[in-house]
This record gives structure tokens, sequence and C-alpha cells, in this order.
């Protein structure tokens, strides 16, 4: 099979709102389209390469890592949700034998240290633009690694202690002495936004930093006018947390000897942390190593710095030796960065036939003491229509601060939020206006033909067979055969609910990364990439990538990630984008590294490079039996022409759209309101799949996290005192193996035109419709209680009270 040495440019979708210009790939003789009849390795369930290593314990995450001399940190956690910092008296914490430094935010300001620069605000040419009420870019709060002023939420690190053990450092932690005067605080988004509400930040005195309208306002005021049916309902997405199975840790390092620091710290992007801690630090970014290796769980929680990262590098300045820090399982559920927390009012107008007419969203996103990150917000605000045709929508988005943790981008930010809202509301329209609910579903679902589409917001879809999806999740589901089940349940005394949802989401993600791709002398190839695999497998399948671009066996490719000193580039691992940013570069590189070859082949064979042509990895002579294999070539050409290795910069802004369909079955138990999910299906259109068994274990992952939710997960606070009361695993559900299904997944591909491979995402869509299909099937179990709707988590004691109390009903209106 003869490969192909040129990839075109990926075909252009306009946008609306804005023009976008061609992707960064400029055309080149060496470029053309990277053919499926090559792909050898791509597609396959390969195992992946990790997992050997992983198994027997020789995982490098970041509490394995220990340096001689090291020192231990602790944190002096704010237990009130605002207060004021009068004073901090550290005497006594100091006379413990060990300690060796006490560290507070006044230090921080005397030192100069710069806050975190998350930049929350997205940027990517195709992201929502969210701002201020004037239309000014948002205050965001500064994120100084140690607050000076006000403690703004509980368990905010107040000071730094720094000792010979751990214990020692937790015990003098005890013992510094905060003088705090509390002051009013406000936990839940609606309260903040409320007129007179305590403020957060003197800044933003009402709370609400971001307030922006998208839409067209008139286009959907005049279907709401002339339509024949409204249906009205408000939602909470509540507050969860990652709860990754390896707790934060960080390890810092200050070198007096070369005035470098090192961090070991388990992230979503190790070249991200560098740049932004440097500028913390006032210093350049070569002066910072980050090493991110193994990471123990990821879902967004790690995507953003972490105050204790900048505080172990410059705790260990101050002592002269490394500086270690891990937090316990209860200070994770604390201050880990949280996820949702979105209240949405959403009005639906239909004509008298059931067609979508308009759409009227209001999303409320609770951020937090501080703005970290606002991607659920924007990504959530491009997809409020879903995955149907409504002609005209408005939208109005805003952000408040509140005195509880920040919140991040979490799996799927913000997508699973506005699926919830659309799909919940297309369910409430059905009951109450007498469609059913899956012919309402797909009377108005967008049309294979509309592709690309734009939906009323301005977002592009790029390519899918939606309603393809929802029959083939139908039939997968045995959807047919419900009423069998269902009276075999009953004679069980059980009650048998189904829940169905259609989805699509978004992947952008940070739009540059780079490839380094070297031909070794041992025979092997060595890929450098800046994407940060929590657990995605990017050693097996960016190798396929690779192994089928220049066309060796894949174990021969290594990848090579999360050291700053090696990785200079990258975006890190998030919002779906690794294997199609990772792949789409990889393959450029990979025909860079083709090019070269046959340019120093064809001064080895003393021919013309038109001459040359490569196959199952050997450069060949056309028209004879002359040939010599990549390495071997690299080998001869050494000396002469420098080592085989090519380095290739990509920037893509064009998102996609992954998209599908699931189905929930369960059963509640008519004593005591427990629910069992006894079945569950999806479909995932992924683009171009390059492992399945990589693919499916994200599916599975993905549900586990979305039902989670809608079952059990709670970062519960008590708004009177603004306390959290989940504070550990005893606190906090979870799902587990003794409380999910198998299920049946089924992988679509539906090919992106936005890219060479056509690769949409596959990381995410699991956990997109989780929710409403979740709750959508516990709703239909309980409709002969009158229950028509159910806040998350479904609980055996919420359901429990739904069935006795006649009702779940919250907000909801139909005319």
């Amino acid at each position: 099979m003869k490969s192909p040495l040129q990839i075109s440019t990926p075909p252009v979708i306009e946008h609306p709102l804005k023009k976008p210009k061609p992707e960064s790939q400029a055309v080149s003789p060496e470029m053309k389209l990277v053919q499926e009849a090559l792909f050898r390795h791509v597609g396959k369930p390969i195992p992946r390469k990790e997992d050997g290593r992983l198994i027997s314990g020789k995982g490098r995450f970041s509490d394995d890592f220990s340096l001689p001399g090291q020192t231990f940190a602790a944190m002096v956690r704010s237990p009130y949700p605002h207060a004021r910092i009068l004073g901090i008296d550290a005497s006594e914490a100091l006379e413990i034998p060990g300690v060796l430094a006490v560290l507070t935010g006044a230090d921080v300001l005397a030192e100069g240290l710069q806050p975190i620069p998350h930049n929350p605000v997205p940027s990517t040419n195709f992201d929502v633009k969210l701002r201020a009420r004037d239309g000014s870019f948002p205050f965001t709060g500064p994120h100084y690694l140690l607050p000076a002023d006000k403690a703004r939420h509980v368990g905010e690190a107040v000071a730094i202690v720094v000792a010979e053990t751990a214990a020692q450092a937790a015990d003098a932690a005890e013992r510094v002495m905060v003088d705090y005067e509390e002051l009013p605080h406000v936990t839940e988004s609606w309260e903040a936004a409320r007129p007179g509400a305590p403020a957060v930040w003197d800044e933003v005195p009402d709370n609400v930093f971001v307030d922006s309208q998208f839409g067209d306002h008139e286009a959907t005021d005049a279907a709401f006018a002339t339509a024949d049916h409204v249906v009205k309902a408000e939602f909470h997405i509540h507050r969860v947390t990652a709860v990754t199975m390896e707790p934060r840790s960080s390890l810092g390092h200050f070198d007096a000897g070369t005035g470098r620091y090192t961090l070991y710290a388990g992230s979503g992007g190790a070249v991200r942390q560098k740049n932004e801690l440097s500028r913390v630090l006032g210093i350049e970014p070569n002066d910072l190593r980050v090493l991110s290796f193994d990471v123990g769980g990821n879902f967004g929680a790690r995507n953003r710095v972490y105050v204790e990262f900048g505080l172990v590098l410059w705790a260990s300045r101050k002592v002269g030796r490394p500086v270690k820090y891990t937090a316990t399982r209860s200070e994770a559920f604390l201050t880990d960065y949280q996820g949702r927390d979105l209240v949405t009012k959403v009005e639906l107008a239909l004509d008298r036939d059931g067609k979508f007419l308009a759409l009227k969203a209001d999303n409320l996103s609770n951020v937090g003491g501080r703005c970290v990150s606002l991607s659920p917000l924007s990504k959530g605000s491009g997809l409020i229509t879903g995955s149907y045709h409504i002609p005209a929508a408005t939208l109005r988005a805003r952000a408040v601060f509140t005195n509880t943790m920040c919140t991040q981008a979490y799996r799927s930010s913000g997508r699973p939020e506005v699926t919830f809202a659309i799909e919940r509301i297309v369910e409430l329209a059905a009951r109450e206006l007498g469609f059913d609910p899956l012919e309402l579903r797909r009377k108005n679902l967008v049309p294979v033909e509309a592709m690309p589409y734009t939906n009323a917001v301005g977002s592009v879809y790029d390519s899918g067979e939606y309603e393809k999806n929802m029959d083939r999740a139908l039939e997968l589901s045995e959807w047919n055969a419900f009423e069998a089940r269902k009276a075999e349940a009953a004679e069980r005394g059980k009650l048998l609910g189904r829940g169905f949802a259609n989805y699509v989401e978004s992947s952008i993600g940070t739009p540059k990364e780079r490839a380094e791709i070297e031909i070794k002398d041992d025979g092997t190839v060595e890929v450098v990439i800046g994407t940060q695999p929590s657990g995605q497998g990017h050693e097996t399948s960016f190798a396929q990538v690779v192994a089928d671009m220049i066309q060796v066996p894949v174990e021969k490719v290594w990848i090579v990630l999360g050291d700053t000193d090696i990785v200079s580039v990258g975006g890190g691992s998030h919002s779906g984008r690794s294997m199609r940013h990772a792949g789409t570069v990889m393959a450029m590189a990979s025909a860079d590294l083709l090019a070269e070859g046959r340019r120093r082949a064809a001064e080895h064979f003393e021919a013309d490079p038109d001459a040359i042509e490569f196959e199952a990895g050997y450069f060949k002579l056309g028209g004879t039996n002359q040939a010599i294999d990549i390495f071997d070539l690299a080998r001869r050409t050494r000396e002469s022409h420098g080592v085989l290795r090519v380095v290739r910069d990509n920037e893509m802004h064009t998102p996609v759209f992954p998209n599908g369909a699931a189905v929930c079955e369960v059963e509640v138990d008519r004593d005591t309101g427990h629910v069992q999910i006894t079945r569950y299906t999806t479909i995932d259109d992924v683009g171009r799949c390059i492992n399945p068994l990589i693919v499916h274990g994200q599916s599975h992952g993905g549900i586990a996290q979305g039902v989670g939710q809608a079952m059990w997960e709670l970062c519960a606070l008590d708004a009177s005192t603004g306390q959290p009361i989940a504070g550990s695993l005893m606190d906090y559900g979870m799902p587990r193996s003794d409380n999910m299904p198998s299920f049946k997944c089924e992988i679509a591909e539906v090919i992106s035109p936005t890219n060479p491979l056509g690769i949409k995402a596959g990381g995410e869509g699991g956990t997109t419709p989780a929710l409403a299909t979740v709750v959508n099937a516990v709703v239909d179990a309980l409709k002969d209680y009158g229950v028509t709707d159910m806040q998350m988590p479904v609980t055996p004691h919420a359901v429990w009270r739904a069935m006795n109390n006649g009702n779940g009903a919250r907000e909801l209106h139909a005319s």
C-alpha cells in the first residue's frame, strides 16, 4: 500500500457570527488527503500500552515523587464562608519543633507575587463571547495564592505551614491564630443575584459580573406571540465534584544554584501550568520546569492551576528545601474545583402540530468566590436548542459570585446542563400537550440534509445523523418490548420507567498544538506532544495514528509528554480536544517527516525525489527493486543530514459537534423509593474512531459520571451557615460497580469535515445525555403518582417523598 505524502487543508465551515479564516496549515506540494485505505492500526481495538505499567504499580503519580531533604506543607483554611482577615498570629505555631515557616497573604503581597492568570473567559474564534452588562470585559476576581483581605469560601487557604514532617505541619496549622471578622454570606446563585444580597467582591456590588444576551429577540418574540402552545420550566443542575482517585499533590523545588524551579504536579496540561505559574512567581517561563506524568483522574478539575502548586514553589525558595503537599480526601471535597451549578429558566413555543417555533432561555451560573472558568456557561450557551431545529431563540447568560468553592469545567462542561433543560422541557411539553415524546422529538430533529446546520444562536453543527442515532438507540434498548418488562417488574412490586434523550455537544479547546517526531537509532519512533492524559490512553491511540501515517508497527511508536523541558508547546487535555488536535498535527508532522525522508532517499539513490515511493515503511526507487527502510535511512544519513526529525505546529479553531442518543430503564421500589438502573444504552457519533476499545471505556466512564450526578452526587451546603456538609465519601454518593448495569454502547462514525482525520470527540458523550435520560426514566416510573418532575439527585428519600406527596413538579407552566 502506498502512502500519500500530503494532507489536505480541512474544509472551512462558515460561521454566521464570524467568518473563519483558513486553518493555519498551508497546502504544500507534500500534502494531500489522508486516505482511509491507509489505516491498518487506526480503528482497531488495540489494548492500551500504558496499562501494564499502571496495574503493576509502576505509575508515576504526583505523590510518588520525593526529593532529598524535602519538607511538608499544611494549609490553614478558613472555617467561614465570608470573613475579613484582621490579622494572623503564627508565633505559637513557629515554636513547635520542626516548623520551618508560616506564610500568609500579607507575605504574598510583600513578595510581589501575582494572581493566578486563569484567563477564564473563553476566547477561541468560535466561543460564545461573554461580557459584563455594559459590554466590557468582566471582572473575575484576582486569585492570589493566599488572600490578604478576606476569605470568600469555607476551606480557602489563608496561610501555609512548612515543617520537617507532615504531622508537624498539620499540628502547627492548628496553632495558627487567625483573627476573623465574620461577614454576611450567600451561597446560592439565585440569592446572590437578588438586590441587596451580600457582595462577594466590592468591585461587583450585585455579584452579577457577566450578563450577556444572544439570539434574535424580534424573531423569537414574534414566534411566541403566534404560538399555539408555550411550555415553561425552571431547573437547577446542582453542584458536584470530580472525586478523582488521586487527591491533588504537588512537590516544589527551588535550586538556588541555577535559579530554576521544578514542580511535580498532575494536571490537565503541564505547559499551561508552567506559563501561568511563572507569571505568578514573576520569572521567565524557562526558569520553571513542570513534570506531570500519570494523572489519577481529571474530568476538568485539574485543568486550572491550584494555589498549592504556586505555594510549594514559593515556600521552597523561602526555606531552601523541597516542599511537598498532598491533600486529604476531605480537603479535596472542600477545595477541588467543582462542577455544574446552573439555574436555567426555559420557555418553548410550539404550533398545534408540535413543531418547535422558538425557545427562550435564561442561564445563571454559580462560579463561586472567584471566576476560574466561564467555559461551562459559554459552551452551554451555544447549544441551548440541542439536537432540534428551533428557528428562533434568545438566551440571557449570567454568571454570579457566591461564597462557595470555585467552579470549573467538569466533564462535558456546560453541555449536560443545557441538554438536561431541552430534553426535560420536550418531555414536559409532550406530557402536558398530549404528544408522544419520541414522535415530538423526531418531528423536530435537525435532518441530515441540513448539515452543516446553523442553530438559532449561531453555532454551526458540522455533521451528524441524529434520527439514525435515535432509531438505533431505540432498537438496541428493545424499546418496543418495554411493556412486557414493565408487567414483569410490577409482579415483583417494582415500578419500571424508561427515559430517552438526544444530545449534541461541542468540542473546541485551546487551538494550538505541536508535534515533534524523531526516528531514533534504536529503531523506534519518538513523538513529543503537548496533551496530558489522565486515563484516556494517549500512549496507545496517538501511536496508532503515527504508525499508520509512516507505516511502521505500532509497537515501535512511543509517546513522550508531561515534561516541559521536552514538551515546549501544547494545549493539554480538555473539551474533547486531544485526539482531534493531536491527531491532526501528528498527521501533518508525519507528512513532513516522509517528505524529508523522500529527499534523503533521493540523494541516497541518486535519483529525482519524484521517483521515490513510500510503502510499508520503505522508501523505494520506482521501477527498480532498490529500497531502504525509514530506520536504516535515518541511521545512514544522520552524519550528513542530522537526526531525521521534524517539528510541526498547527492552530485549529473550528469546533466539532459529537452527538448521539441514550436510553435508560429504572426500577423503583414502591415501598422505599430505591432506584435501580436495569438497562442503559447509548449511541455516540465520535467522528472517526481511532481505537474503539478506548472509546468504549470512555463512554462507560462518562455514563457513570452522568448517572452519578443524576442519582447520588451532591456538593451539599447548609445555606444558613455556608458550611459544606459533604466532606467525605461517607456523605457523598458515588457510582459503583454494584449499582451500575452493563451498558450497551455503540459507536457511530459520521466523519467530520473540519479536520483531516475526520475526528469529533469521544470522551464526554457518555456524560452529556445521562442526567436527562435518568431523570426522564424516574419520572416515567412515577407518572401514575402524579409526579411530573424531579430535582437531582434522585435519591430514595427524594423519590419516596415525591411518590407520597403526589407531585415532583417545580415551576412548570403549559398553555
